[in-house]
């Protein structure tokens, strides 16, 4: 079976620089999951009036809250079924002092990502593809649900969009990133840019780490 991105994207896909399509093709069929390493140029955040809200989120790793500039970072991305049978990715971004957790699933229903944030899957984003004229995915995050015990949607004043370009830099040799939250009152809130080298992991071999699953999982999307 495809991967969940190349069934997000469909066609689209095969318009991906051919480094990004082996990234981006980590699922249960291709066995792999890809394990980045690099270093961050900037990352930054608007102060204290988004303190409070990374303070809360640091608990339970939604938003890094580190900033500086030339930060070490990695990104872990291994692909598991989860309890519901579900093909799952990870994509678990670690910072010197803090970690940002997402968990990926394709919903069928409506041909999109869903991307689950935090070590207990608290909130459920939907994610919009596009691929740029260098061969880059482009992600902007949709309209964000609070799971648990409420499990509402969230109004667009209390969260962020977030929009996630990453493409291949063929002379450098290295994949490049770069994401910038905003919200609609407060303008941009969060972000960082920088590069990254990747190695793949045999699935098989070597397992799913515990560290990067998340202790609850949720059915709701």
């Amino acid at each position: 079976m495809p991967s969940i991105f190349q069934r997000a994207l469909g066609t689209r896909f095969d318009r991906l620089h051919p480094q990004l399509q082996r990234r981006f093709g980590v699922g249960l069929d291709s066995g792999e999951a890809c394990v980045g390493t690099g270093v961050m140029n900037r990352v930054w955040n608007a102060g204290p009036v988004v303190r409070p809200f990374l303070s809360l989120g640091r608990r339970r790793n939604i938003l890094a809250t580190d900033t500086g500039t030339n930060l070490p970072f990695t990104i872990e991305n291994y692909p598991y079924a989860d309890s519901y049978g579900r093909e799952t990715v990870t994509f678990v971004r670690a910072f010197p002092s803090s970690r940002f957790d997402a968990t990926m699933i394709y919903d069928p229903a409506q041909g999109e990502i869903v991307d689950y944030l935090g070590t207990h899957q608290h909130l459920a984003v939907p994610l919009a593809l596009s691929v740029d004229d260098r061969g880059g995915l482009v992600i902007r995050s949709g309209r964000q649900r609070l799971l648990g015990p409420l499990a509402v949607p969230l109004p667009a004043a209390a969260t962020g969009t977030a929009v996630v370009t990453e493409h291949y830099d063929d002379q450098a040799e290295r994949f490049r990133i770069a994401v910038t939250v905003s919200n609609p009152w407060l303008g941009r809130v969060f972000g960082y840019w920088g590069s990254f080298t990747v190695s793949y992991v045999d699935v098989a071999e070597h397992g799913v780490p515990a560290s990067v699953r998340p202790r609850r999982e949720d059915a709701r999307r």
